[in-house]
């Protein structure tokens, strides 16, 4: 038993090590002090840290991201919540097909769905750089909130809700009141998945983007082009360290909501 147990926690440090092995050479080398990206790092240094704020264009691509991201997750939310809601509560015709379309974003290349978005969105409709980089990353979110949700609804006992019918809500109260606080570990899990995906999404964004509008990901990206430094490995610490405190933030609200109740 020593010697499976012995086995079983190599094993786990190794999958650890192979998960977040990355992560901590990049941590490392964003505190390099010379010119050149490079690992181990020769001297300890903040100036590539200091150099996040002296590029503009780093702040400002950042609001955009942190815009689009936001505003497609709420509206991803609202078509969503009664689509998975829908295809988990009844059975009806086309059920299978809806399903499909929901998946679709997913299953097809981010390449091949950005190339058709610039077709028909960008340039058929002749949307603005804004509204299409709102509409593309809607619809690369809408399939995460769907499924996410789907699966914490495949959990919930919709006889509660027809109880509360009984009672006297009204359909739409009971979905707001018994059903939505049932499923709020699920819906929270959804908005994090989706504005995490929309946020580092590049191979749609791509084609969204144009003048004087781009995302953090994308000038990330036009960065390393044309410079070789430790600046982008000191953005990904900080994107890290910012989510970290998102995602702790999110178990400390739910962690108190539910003492609340109790």
């Amino acid at each position: 038993m020593q010697e499976k147990s012995r086995g079983l926690a190599l094993f786990t440090f190794l999958v650890f090590l192979f998960l977040l092995g990355p992560l901590l050479i990049i941590s490392i080398t964003s505190f390099e002090g010379g010119n050149i990206l490079k690992f181990p790092p020769e001297e300890f240094s903040f100036r590539w840290y200091e150099n996040i704020f002296k590029v503009k264009m780093f702040f400002i691509t950042f609001k955009t991201s942190i815009f689009v991201s936001l505003a497609g997750n709420l509206l991803a939310l609202v078509l969503g919540i009664p689509a998975a809601y829908a295809l988990s509560r009844y059975d009806f015709r086309g059920k299978n097909v809806l399903n499909l379309i929901f998946v679709s974003p997913i299953l097809i290349p981010g390449i091949v769905l950005g190339f058709a978005l610039l077709r028909y969105v960008v340039v058929a409709y002749e949307f603005s750089i804004y509204t299409s980089l709102f509409i593309g990353h809607t619809i690369i979110m809408i399939p995460f909130v769907v499924r996410v949700i789907s699966s914490s609804l495949s959990n919930f006992d919709f006889s509660i809700e027809e109880a509360a019918q009984s009672l006297g809500l009204s359909k739409i109260g009971a979905f707001f009141k018994v059903v939505l606080p049932n499923i709020k570990s699920g819906i929270i899990a959804a908005v994090m998945i989706a504005f995490l995906e929309s946020f580092n999404n590049v191979d749609i964004s791509v084609f969204m983007t144009g003048p004087g509008v781009s995302t953090l990901p994308i000038q990330m990206l036009t960065y390393v082009e044309n410079y070789f430094d430790p600046t982008i490995a000191a953005i990904s610490v900080l994107l890290m360290i910012i989510t970290a405190i998102f995602m702790f933030a999110v178990e400390r609200l739910m962690g108190l909501s539910y003492f609340t109740k109790r």
